[in-house]
């Protein structure tokens, strides 16, 4: 990849679930922030950081922007789209690259508000970093909207394995007459008589007579 020019202030940016670090410093390693800057991970938050990176370009004389972090889950999507949209381009660093250059720089692997944000830059300047696809618009509600189904599918597979280690540990002669756990005439059976000794305790008749009263329900 391409690395920044003597114009260029590059930004390393330590993505947290609800504040985010950074530091500026020059394409030659020399750094241009006093202190790592903090802010909040919301609107108010981009809005002090974007002006925070003006007001350092402005005092050095630097024409372009690049900040980099690491894909942290879904924590960056914001501030990644904000930063884009404002004109600031926007890469990505791997993070085992990020925890090997820890390790080699002072042999530890503890996590450092502002020991991090210097090692995502020093990557960025070596030219170690990917562009990120930061969909807008109607394609950035698609993405979303994807995600929110996956994390909705792999709730639901999470409360089948819960239901079924369930199944497995009180009541393991269920999945000897229905194949699937919800099925329907059997969740009318559980209702009331979740336990095997419930059900002997009903007896056939008894059984019977929660089906039919299914049957009568269904027909109204």
């Amino acid at each position: 990849m391409k690395q920044p020019c003597d114009e260029t202030i590059v930004v390393g940016i330590d993505i947290g679930s609800e504040i985010h670090y950074a530091r500026a410093f020059t394409n030659r390693q020399i750094e241009l922030s006093k202190e790592p800057f903090a802010f909040s991970n919301n609107e108010k938050g981009f809005v002090a950081f974007y002006e925070w990176i003006g007001d350092i370009m402005q005092l050095y004389g630097m024409k372009v922007a690049i900040a980099g972090m690491e894909p942290t889950g879904h924590y960056w999507f914001n501030v990644g789209a904000y930063l884009q949209d404002n004109g600031i381009k926007v890469v990505h660093v791997n993070p085992h690259h990020v925890k090997k250059t820890k390790e080699l720089d002072d042999n530890t692997q503890n996590k450092n508000d502002r020991k991090d944000p210097k090692l995502i830059a020093t990557l960025v300047n070596e030219g170690r970093y990917m562009m990120p696809y930061i969909p807008t618009g109607l394609y950035a509600e698609i993405r979303s909207l994807s995600n929110q189904r996956l994390q909705a599918q792999e709730s639901l597979t999470r409360a089948k394995n819960r239901l079924a280690k369930w199944f497995n540990v009180y009541f393991p002669e269920y999945k000897d007459v229905y194949v699937s756990p919800d099925a329907i005439s059997g969740l009318m059976v559980l209702k009331q008589a979740p336990l095997p000794r419930d059900i002997v305790a009903l007896g056939a008749e008894g059984v019977n007579k929660i089906w039919r009263g299914k049957e009568t329900s269904w027909h109204i």
